[in-house]
């Protein structure tokens, strides 16, 4: 592939990121590093939300204007990335100069174009979904479904899209497509929704929502989320309705776009409709995850469970996020909901990070040290030597194939998935030194052998060391470095010769790559 895009959802800034934020970041982030190591041109946007009522009168009760509540709670979703090494390539804000020209300059090709048009409306609005809902999709109370609140009536003139224009290209693509919509379970639910599907409003009148971008010729106007927000994953790259940039043409249209299963009818019937307005080509994938809940509860300012990302390294006192990205990452097979609690996240990452991961290289190099001062000789290698070790080369040949499987998951966006067939290779591994005990076979004078089953230990170590990469950075690179092993080798790149002849290690190199959390190393006030 000659480029990757992929998109997150735009956050609204309304409050502090929290777990479910950090998860849809975190799983974005992995399949980014995924495909960097197999594209040199992978683009990563991610970034806020920062228009609408909600902005203004959350500003309007702390006394400051509604781009200080931007600029304060942006850097605070900038501050939680950086902690978790979300390593985006651009952080958008619909604040952003450039994003605001263009969307002006969207909404006034739609105007020209016909596919926007002035009416007056009376509808249900629920602030908290920033949309106007339908009657039958009220809970029996009359209130939203998502926010429990009862929608008020709203009497306004505004402008609309045309969006039944595109029912029929909608409902056509997706049944053509059927991997448009990740997890493909979620493309009936959108069809159903298309059935009743309505001309939406675009713009919001300026005696009731201030904060935000100004139609231009209508400055009684302003410009209402689904062409501001919808439109940042093509104005981030460049996008001009009349002169498109380098960049976007290179990047559009995007591989994936990551979103939440309670968004996806926006991202897939509005934005495709917007797309197809402006005669741009639509998304590759959509992919919906879905939510996480806490200690299997949902989260709820009201009972006092949000967590906040950071939060969990600060009370594991975690030097690195590496722990709570790959557990997040591995918490719900694909489009599933999937759930965080503290004895799970302590369990998890010790039995798969330390004990199996981690143990299986310190003990393997300890060993090539013990043995053979931390050299690695010629005939160690299973393909150079005469006598073959059991299961060694299937052993290798298993790594090997665990590639390609890791790999088909990532094509299909099956993020745990793949974080477990990684798991599943170092159980195989495990296994492997346990079936041929290297320490039996130095007591036994067997060396050639006992050294073969160490290297080729190691050599799938390298191998395992680029797959976890995407999940654990930085537990990869102390891998990568005891191992003499480059990590910027692409995956296709891989073979079962990674291990150099020569010295490898010395016993004061060797490091725990993750010390158990609960472990007296790990626990500072222990120290």
């Amino acid at each position: 592939m000659d480029k990757f895009y992929l998109t997150t959802a735009i956050d609204y800034v309304n409050g502090a990121p929290h777990i479910g934020h950090a998860y849809e970041k975190i799983i974005t982030d992995v399949i980014a590093r995924h495909f960097s190591q197999r594209c040199d041109n992978v683009y990563f946007l991610t970034g806020t939300d920062e228009h609408g009522i909600k902005i203004q009168k959350t500003a309007a009760s702390k006394g400051i204007t509604p781009k200080e509540l931007c600029d304060e709670n942006a850097q605070k979703f900038k501050d939680a990335w950086k902690a978790l090494d979300i390593d985006y390539t651009r952080f958008i804000r619909t604040t952003d100069e450039d994003h605001v020209k263009i969307v002006q300059k969207i909404f006034q090709k739609l105007v020209q174009n016909g596919d926007i048009y002035k009416n007056s409306y009376e509808g249900l609005y629920c602030s908290g979904c920033e949309c106007f809902l339908n009657p039958k999709d009220l809970t029996e109370d009359g209130l939203c479904p998502d926010h429990l609140k009862k929608p008020e009536v709203v009497r306004e003139e505004n402008y609309f899209f045309k969006l039944t224009k595109y029912k029929d290209a909608i409902i056509k693509h997706i049944k053509e497509n059927p991997d448009f919509i990740i997890p493909q379970f979620r493309a009936n639910e959108v069809l159903n929704q298309l059935e009743d599907i309505q001309d939406i409003s675009v713009s919001r009148a300026k005696s009731n929502v201030q904060w935000g971008i100004d139609v231009l010729d209508d400055p009684e106007q302003s410009i209402y989320v689904w062409i501001d927000a919808l439109s940042n994953y093509i104005t981030a790259l460049g996008y001009d309705t009349e002169n498109p940039s380098d960049k976007f043409k290179t990047y559009w249209p995007a591989d994936v776009q990551v979103i939440g299963k309670d968004i996806l009818k926006f991202h897939s019937i509005y934005w495709p409709a917007i797309l197809l307005a402006l005669d741009l080509p639509l998304p590759k994938h959509i992919l919906a995850h879905g939510w996480i809940t806490i200690d299997e509860a949902k989260m709820s300012k009201s009972i006092g469970n949000v967590i906040s990302p950071t939060s969990v390294l600060e009370a594991f006192e975690l030097e690195t996020p590496d722990a709570f990205r790959y557990y997040m990452a591995t918490a719900a097979p694909c489009g599933k909901d999937g759930n965080y609690s503290d004895d799970d996240f302590k369990e998890k990452v010790n039995a798969h990070l330390a004990n199996s991961m981690g143990n299986l290289l310190n003990r393997t190099l300890s060993m090539l040290v013990k043995y053979f001062d931390g050299d690695v000789k010629e005939e160690f290698f299973v393909s150079r030597g005469s006598e073959l070790v059991e299961g060694s080369l299937s052993l290798l040949k298993t790594a090997l194939n665990k590639i390609d499987l890791v790999k088909n998951n990532f094509d299909n966006f099956a993020i745990a998935e793949a974080g477990l067939e990684i798991v599943n290779l170092v159980d195989i591994t495990n296994k492997y030194v346990t079936d041929n005990a290297p320490w039996t076979l130095a007591k036994e004078g067997k060396m050639t052998e006992c050294g073969q089953v160490l290297t080729t230990v190691l050599e799938v170590m390298c191998i395992i060391s680029a797959l976890i990469y995407p999940f654990c950075p930085n537990i990869a690179k102390d891998m990568a470095r005891q191992l003499s092993f480059d990590l910027n080798k692409k995956l296709d790149d891989l073979t079962y010769e990674n291990i150099k002849t020569g010295h490898l290690i010395s016993k004061e190199e060797i490091k725990p790559v993750f010390l158990r959390v609960d472990s007296e190393l790990a626990d500072k006030s222990k120290k």
